[in-house]
């Protein structure tokens, strides 16, 4: 049961959405332009096929491929003053007159890029991305000697959206994020569902002490020789308890010269864990050191920290999610992120659809395409 369509790109991998039509005699054709609105800017390849699923749903595989749109600069820019003596850098793209959306970036410590940028319609979006307390060009950095991280939390960085969603005059957005950006994100729609349109989530997360133990200990069975390097920077004494929150002290250690190590050292972890795709690259171990200490200071200081979450607050409170439309994106190879958190969250929250990326891992493969497309979808909302 297959369904040729003309297309101008190559080939790229499957993706798998969960959907619900409502029998196994749909048509096709429509079920598939109900998903995914094209608007005439869409390149779509080859494929489309539908099978039956668990629970009376769907899982249709598609090929699909979204260009990312041309890179842009952003029309205005700023420096926010939040509280306890923080400045957040933001930056606007797209159309002053466009629907509303925020970008949620990962890390925590990321910080925010221009390749996202191209992932909003500029003549549909008003898209405002902005770095999160203690990295990219906000300040206080957490690098900085001395730097004081009891004022960075979740509940901290959701007043900081607040605050820049009323300086900005916008009354909802929609939300968009990645890795970590997707539990801000969520936690965010949760506290104030009347601010958000709609999702896109990519590389789903939800900052539980069970996905953090999953990547600094229980992946040492996968990669045995990397972690004994990983863990080996600690102390041996604490190597059987929290390595996060042993790492988080040897960063905020007084010689530089030890948290710079210890930087890397987490960095490479992080490297060896984001995918078991063949041919990843990895990227954080060659960030300049500045930027792995700033990343490895903030991601312990949150882990450590249970990510300033109830256990499974996420799930838990779903249902403040009600009537949000939602899109999750999460490669088949995220080992980091094994695919349970997003599947487990999409069955409990009926407005999402699951797509899953046969090419990706904790990005990667048609990660931007499956964002882009999303994004053109939810376009016209407001």
């Amino acid at each position: 049961m297959l369904t040729a369509r003309p297309t101008s790109v190559g080939s790229c991998a499957a993706a798998t959405i969960a959907a619900s039509p409502q029998d196994d005699h749909i048509d096709r054709a429509a079920f598939f332009e109900r998903c995914f609105p094209t608007a005439g800017r869409v390149r779509t390849q080859e494929l489309l096929h539908v099978v039956p699923s668990d629970g009376g749903r769907h899982m249709l595989q598609t090929g699909l491929m979204s260009e990312p749109y041309p890179a842009v600069e952003p029309y205005e820019s700023g420096m926010l003053q939040v509280t306890d003596g923080h400045t957040l850098y933001w930056e606007a793209v797209g159309d002053p007159a466009g629907t509303p959306a925020v970008f949620l970036h990962g890390g925590p410590g990321g910080g925010c890029r221009p390749g996202p940028r191209r992932n909003f319609d500029p003549r549909a979006y008003r898209a405002v991305l902005f770095d999160q307390r203690g990295c990219g060009r906000s300040r206080p950095l957490a690098c900085a000697p001395g730097a004081d991280l009891s004022t960075n939390t979740t509940s901290q960085l959701l007043e900081d959206i607040e605050r820049l969603r009323e300086h900005l005059g916008i009354d909802r957005w929609v939300v968009v994020g990645g890795s970590w950006g997707v539990t801000l994100g969520l936690v965010y729609a949760q506290r104030h569902p009347q601010r958000v349109i709609a999702m896109v989530l990519a590389a789903v997360t939800s900052g539980t002490r069970r996905e953090t133990d999953w990547i600094t200990r229980d992946m040492g069975r996968l990669f045995p020789r990397e972690w004994e390097r990983f863990a080996s920077t600690v102390p041996s004494a604490e190597r059987d308890g929290d390595l996060s929150a042993a790492y988080a002290r040897i960063l905020a250690h007084p010689d530089p010269d030890v948290c710079f190590r210890a930087a890397h050292d987490w960095c490479v972890w992080e490297d060896t864990h984001m995918s078991l795709m063949p041919g990843w690259a990895p990227r954080l171990q060659c960030e300049d050191p500045d930027f792995q200490l700033i990343f490895a200071r903030l991601v312990t200081h949150y882990w450590s920290n249970g990510c300033f979450l109830a256990e499974d607050e996420i799930l838990q409170n779903v249902h403040r999610l009600a009537g949000i439309p939602a899109v999750l994106i999460h490669g088949r190879y995220d080992v980091s992120g094994p695919l349970d958190t997003a599947w487990h969250l999409h069955r409990s929250w009926p407005d999402s659809r699951l797509v899953v990326l046969d090419d990706a891992g904790h990005g990667g493969g048609s990660f931007t395409s499956e964002i882009v497309r999303a994004l053109d979808s939810f376009r016209a909302l407001r």
